[in-house]
């Protein structure tokens, strides 16, 4: 990996994950920072198998972080790979109740918690690979809740892009570097 920061992002199921873990492989400890909420398997079955899946896909020495708090996670040091901004974004919003707020409010709670995260991601020492979902490109979600998430979304991508070296758009597990 030459660049010591890297966004990757692209479509749902196009590779992210797998490119992005790809891009640590020669490192044998890896903090594996998952900022969303751990799946209930009660509640929804499909989303813990998948994210079983790709615990069970990560090396014995990585280590996995779970926590919103992504400032604190990129201040630890050594190779990070925080996957992804979209579960991160989620967290942030429903933690603070604001998916039928005002979007001037959510807008700005989001980026409050955003800020200090792009600090943190400038100022890392080591290698450091962030995923993020690209949804942009589709149709316009048919609910609130999905126009302001997509909305926000853009605008987390393209501040997390601005702190980073390089960033990789997969497609169909194909790689661009953008």
């Amino acid at each position: 990996m030459s660049a010591s920061r890297i966004l990757v992002t692209g479509g749902v199921r196009s590779g992210k994950s797998t490119h992005a873990e790809r891009l640590l492989q020669a490192h044998p400890e890896v903090t594996y920072v998952a900022p969303g909420q751990a799946p209930d398997p009660a509640v929804d079955p499909d989303w813990a198998d998948r994210v079983a899946a790709h615990r069970s896909r990560r090396p014995a020495g990585w280590r996995t972080l779970e926590t919103s708090d992504l400032a604190a996670a990129l201040t630890g040091g050594g190779p990070l790979l925080v996957d992804c901004l979209g579960t991160w974004l989620t967290a942030v919003v429903d933690a603070a109740a604001l998916w039928e707020a005002p979007v001037d409010d959510v807008h700005d709670h989001v980026l409050a918690a955003l800020d200090p995260a792009v600090e943190a991601l400038r100022a890392a020492s080591g290698p450091v690979v962030v995923v993020t979902n690209e949804v942009g490109l589709g149709v316009v979600p048919a609910h609130r809740s999905g126009r302001v998430f997509r909305d926000l979304l853009g605008t987390v991508n393209q501040r997390v892009a601005a702190a980073c070296d390089e960033v990789h758009l997969v497609i169909a597990g194909r790689v661009l570097v953008l």
